[in-house]
């Protein structure tokens, strides 16, 4: 097929059988398309579909993005992972504020340059909402255009990433590219799926040399394989008499950075230490069932242990920790397996 022969082909394809009715699809903004893009790095429709309601309803433009606490940010996007994008996506908000006047700039390169938003982001939100011609190059249209062509190569060395966008910028055509772009990532989304491909009913089947030589589920080439790391952490949850939690704020920067979390300990002993820390006396340990949190470059497994505690009259917590009350959870950011712990501290204290 020839480029024209390409685009057209996705085109018609599109306006039979693409995606027109996710909420991000309907007023489209910037700001709307922007927070969708970001919510789907690495995160399926399925889920992001009730998180970016919920998001949109409390923040409804990138000026209430800027101005909301860092908090309620984050507590918005616990459960989504990946937590750096919610706080990039607040820094880019607040530099759209000052720097764009709340506008965002219909411009590729400068988009690129804001926190969070890669080339291929970048060209989804100049591209499906201000009408650009860009190409981008998420996971699902890699793994199109890298079937289309047989792209040897792993797709994120610096070479074969470059050989890709080659390709993407010459199928992209130059009318509709809003609707170009939609159905590219319709396409990875629902035909050119990872491991059962419905080349059959596919528009780009008779040009696809992965499926003329009966390789689809070759490629894209996958990134060769290393065994995560194993790491371990015993997680104390203090419960006071008030059905309340010890939680404290991560550091900003790092893993579930700004998050509030339980403490981290190398072994049950130190909870004495930690203890005498915030003037607290220990009283029963119960052991919780535990779990093991993948990451993207290691394996966690968390002890968790429910511990009573008896607090001393007057003592409060530091300004990084706060007592947390499990019948009434105040709105913050935790991250998924703290979430998941403190639900079963919960039902093991008799709360819910």
């Amino acid at each position: 097929m020839t480029p024209e022969q390409f685009s057209s082909a996705v085109l018609a394809w599109y306006d039979q059988h693409g995606r027109k009715d996710l909420p991000w699809q309907q007023n489209i903004t910037p700001y709307r398309v922007w927070v969708s893009e970001i919510m789907l790095q690495q995160t399926q429709v399925s889920t992001v579909l009730g998180y970016f309601d919920r998001f949109m309803a409390a923040l409804p433009t990138v000026k209430d993005l800027a101005e909301a606490p860092e908090d309620e940010v984050l507590h918005l996007w616990t459960g989504l992972g990946y937590y750096t994008r919610a706080r990039n996506l607040q820094k880019t908000a607040k530099l759209i504020m000052s720097e764009y006047g709340g506008e965002f700039p219909p411009d590729v390169d400068k988009l690129s340059d804001l926190p969070g938003i890669g080339h291929s982001t970048a060209g989804a939100i100049a591209s499906l909402s201000m009408g650009v011609r860009a190409p981008i190059l998420d996971g699902n249209v890699k793994r199109v255009l890298a079937r289309y062509v047989a792209q040897e190569g792993y797709p994120g060395e610096p070479k074969v990433a470059k050989q890709l966008w080659d390709v993407a910028e010459r199928f992209t055509p130059q009318q509709r590219v809003n609707h170009y772009t939609q159905a590219m990532m319709d396409l990875g989304a629902t035909l050119c799926t990872r491991s059962k491909p419905s080349c059959l009913i596919c528009p780009l089947q008779s040009g696809c040399k992965a499926h003329l030589l009966g390789l689809e589920i070759r490629y894209p080439i996958p990134k060769p394989r290393k065994a995560l790391p194993q790491k371990s952490t015993l997680m104390p949850i203090f419960a006071n008499q008030n059905g309340e939690v010890l939680l404290y704020r991560r550091p900003s920067t790092g893993l579930w950075g700004g998050l509030w979390s339980l403490p981290e300990l190398d072994a049950l002993d130190a909870t004495e230490q930690l203890a005498k820390q915030h003037q607290l006396t220990l009283g029963e340990h119960l052991p919780l069932s535990g779990l093991t949190h993948t990451f993207s470059h290691f394996q966690l497994a968390i002890e968790p242990w429910l511990i009573h505690v008896e607090a001393i009259p007057g003592a409060v917590a530091e300004a990084d920790w706060l007592w947390y009350n499990l019948a009434t959870p105040p709105r913050l950011g935790l991250a998924a397996p703290v979430k998941k712990l403190l639900k079963r501290a919960a039902e093991a204290l008799g709360s819910v």
